[in-house]
């Protein structure tokens, strides 16, 4: 059901009728016809819509960040800064599409002739995004895929349904013709279908294990490409510092982003023995007293996470923790006590619940910090240039961020590998995931 939930309170603000099969057709039928305006239109005419969709979200900051306020309880100013980064993504491929996407001359050995890569578009994906996020992840996808010229069938999570009708009016008032954009609130019965239709030429889907998993299937079946983005439990590597203060600081702000419901947010802290009890001390106070207030995004999901706790105190860890638990408001903690066989050190902890593990030395941390199902981001922290290099290239990740967080940018690639899913977004290689890379070979 797409329904506006007041995560607050828990009460139903508004329901979204869920698409009947003919609008989901329709949706198809308009981002296939629409595929003909990808692949006459000029790269430099699909950079200025761009730039303008960045504009007007600019324009309508404060009404997008409301609506994901009222949606899934964001912190307003987290919601405002998250409009910010919708804005240099979209002006960031506006700008630097026509470089991405130039022709590629290769060098010819193999007889007379020239030969180039050209870049074009597939044609229809298929878009699934979360809840956490409701407008950056949508940018991640749409900016590189439109610049390139692909059309979009966009199913939002049933708990965005407000901030998804935001941004297709926005999409249209850019000036994107009909169907290069569709939102359409689907089923997941329906998605499959979607998937399957020969019209659909690729899924970008970021969510949860079981339903990449799902998707991936079908997908496969179906000999469709795939990017999946499924979360992650990203270590926070401490091995050295001459600030502990500051390393203190990052590791709160690693954990709390978005009140923890962030799929690369910092969840396993994971500190040389030597620096451990003081950083358990500081991180403990620092994050208890950091914690925003603002509420998960519904009581299902901090029911999820209260378990997920109280399996890892059965277990034997210790949870530091004020406050009770209430609807949708979990307090801020830390759980200390682990070792890796703890069933939590295997799972992501969506909320703010920060797990920390004390390591002997540098290969016990690096030990830890790989000995998870997943692999999406990783946070290192050292005075030494040559242990970062050193640790950085044996921490099992798609992202490394060495002494900072909060380092994202609209130019650098994010993804992951294992249980973390596959494929990039952003950057250069967020433009190579849905891409017919041609090869034209001139012989005389």
């Amino acid at each position: 059901m797409y329904a506006v939930t007041d995560p607050t309170t828990g009460e139903v603000a508004e329901l979204y009728p869920t698409a009947g099969d003919a609008e989901v057709e329709a949706a198809v039928t308009a981002a296939h016809a629409a595929t003909g305006w990808g692949r006459t239109s000029t790269v430099a005419e699909r950079s200025t819509l761009l730039r303008r969709l960045g504009d007007l979200h600019a324009e309508h900051r404060a009404e997008l960040a409301a609506s994901i306020v009222r949606e899934m309880g964001k912190p307003l100013a987290e919601a405002e800064g998250e409009i910010d980064f919708c804005v240099d993504i979209y002006r960031y491929y506006a700008d630097h599409a026509e470089e991405f996407l130039a022709d590629e001359p290769l060098d010819v050995a193999s007889g007379p002739g020239s030969a180039v890569i050209r870049r074009s578009p597939l044609g229809v994906l298929l878009g699934i995004m979360p809840w956490n996020f409701p407008a950056y992840q949508v940018a991640r996808f749409a900016a590189p895929n439109l610049a390139l010229g692909n059309t979009i069938v966009l199913k939002h999570a049933p708990q965005c349904p407000a901030t998804a009708a935001l941004l297709e009016r926005l999409f249209t008032k850019a000036g994107f013709p009909s169907g290069a954009y569709v939102n359409v609130y689907a089923t997941n019965e329906q998605i499959a279908g979607v998937i399957a239709d020969p019209r659909v030429q690729g899924v970008s889907l970021t969510g949860s294990e079981r339903a990449g998993s799902a998707v991936a299937e079908i997908a496969g079946r179906h000999l469709k490409k795939v990017v999946l983005e499924l979360g992650g439990s990203d270590p926070f590597i401490v091995l050295s510092t001459d600030d502990l203060d500051a390393v203190v600081d990052a590791a709160v702000a690693a954990r709390l982003d978005n009140t923890g419901q962030a799929c690369n947010a910092a969840k396993r802290f994971v500190v040389v023995q030597d620096l451990y009890d003081a950083f358990v001390e500081k991180f403990t106070a620092r994050l208890l007293a950091g914690a925003t207030g603002a509420p998960l995004s519904s009581a299902a999901a901090a029911e999820n996470l209260g378990c997920q706790v109280d399996g890892a105190v059965a277990e034997g860890a210790v949870l530091h923790t004020e406050g009770e638990r209430r609807g949708a408001y979990f307090p801020a903690g830390v759980l200390t006590g682990l070792t890796t066989d703890h069933t939590a050190a295997r799972q992501e902890l969506f909320g703010p619940v920060a797990m920390v593990f004390p390591a002997t030395d540098e290969d016990d941390a690096v030990r830890i910090a790989n000995d998870t199902p997943y692999g999406l981001g990783s946070y290192v922290f050292t005075t030494d240039p040559a242990q970062a290099e050193r640790v950085a290239d044996r921490i099992e990740a798609g992202m490394v961020f060495v002494n900072g967080v909060g380092a994202e940018g609209a130019e650098l690639p994010f993804g992951g590998i294992k249980r973390s899913g596959f494929g990039r977004e952003l950057g250069r290689p967020g433009t190579e995931e849905f891409v017919n890379k041609k090869l034209i070979r001139t012989v005389a």
